[in-house]
């Protein structure tokens, strides 16, 4: 199967929390309304089922919840929907990933590198050949390492990068070492990198990065969105504070596990009915909630 390129999404995604009521059924009318109020603030679009989403938590029929919500607000906006799927076995991601093919307003799918069982780079590269081959939308290669047990070098990541149907990489390596330096300055034509990791994203944007997909932007959207433009302008004056004040608001928003703390204060904010979790996260302790929230402050004052 001769698979085309595809354009690969830029600027800010945000991959929303699922928000839960008191009961712990999914709080949809919050979904849906933080999809609009981060898209209203300039974001390109959303990520369903990331991270972020407590996904791994979600029951089947959440999940398609999730995915209706999040594709219902992305048709209405014209805005760029992303969605995760697949996990650590390939012939499962292929099914999960060919149960996507009803999801045609999707820009691309956000797949993990296999976890746990930790397969070579060449097996990490066979998983995703594979899957690429057969797959109804276009793959972002989420590479996160710390999680996922399988670090990847800027050769295999270009590779990665020159699959017809893969469009880009979540970058979230917990750093900017010399295999980030590599592939930034060595692209595949049509492939994008996004930032993961919330407090390097002023860097990657300098050193060439196309945007982020980035739990912190549910607050201070606009901030993220305008950071972004700052670097693709050329505005060092304004980039660079900037991009120091919202490292300093994402340290504070990831201080306990994602998404904890940014639950906690879209709580205290009004936009989610309850800051709930579920097992095996707890909710993020006040402290930790009114740090975050301090640091908000001050940005936007």
């Amino acid at each position: 199967m001769t698979r085309q390129r595809h354009t690969p999404p830029t600027g800010i995604l945000v991959p929303l929390v699922t928000p839960f009521a008191a009961d712990g059924r999914i709080a949809v009318d919050a979904l849906a309304d933080l999809a609009h109020a981060v898209l209203d603030a300039g974001a390109t679009g959303i990520v369903a089922l990331g991270t972020t989403a407590e996904a791994a938590t979600l029951d089947p029929d959440e999940r398609t919840t999730v995915i209706d919500v999040c594709a219902r607000v992305c048709a209405e906006r014209d805005a760029v929907l992303v969605i995760g799927a697949g996990g650590n076995d390939t012939r499962a991601s292929d099914r999960a990933l060919a149960d996507l093919a009803h999801r045609p307003q999707a820009a691309a799918a956000l797949v993990p590198v296999p976890y746990f069982n930790r397969p070579s780079q060449a097996g990490v590269l066979a998983h995703f050949t594979h899957l690429a081959q057969a797959a109804p939308l276009p793959l972002i290669v989420y590479h996160v390492p710390y999680r996922t047990g399988r670090p990847l070098d800027a050769a295999t990541l270009r590779a990665l990068g020159r699959l017809p149907g893969v469009v880009g990489v979540k970058l979230a390596q917990g750093g900017i070492d010399g295999e980030t330096m590599d592939l930034l300055g060595d692209l595949p034509a049509d492939f994008a990198v996004l930032v993961g990791d919330d407090p390097f994203l002023s860097p990657l944007l300098a050193l060439g990065a196309s945007g982020g997909v980035l739990a912190s932007a549910h607050v201070a959207t606009d901030r993220f969105v305008e950071l972004t433009a700052a670097w693709r302008r050329g505005d060092l004056d304004r980039a660079r504070p900037l991009g120091h004040a919202l490292a300093r608001l994402a340290a504070a928003l990831f201080r306990e596990p994602n998404p904890t703390v940014i639950k906690g204060v879209l709580h205290a904010q009004g936009r989610i009915p309850t800051p709930n979790v579920r097992l095996p996260l707890l909710p993020a302790r006040p402290e930790a909630v009114d740090e975050a929230r301090k640091v908000l402050a001050d940005l936007e004052g």
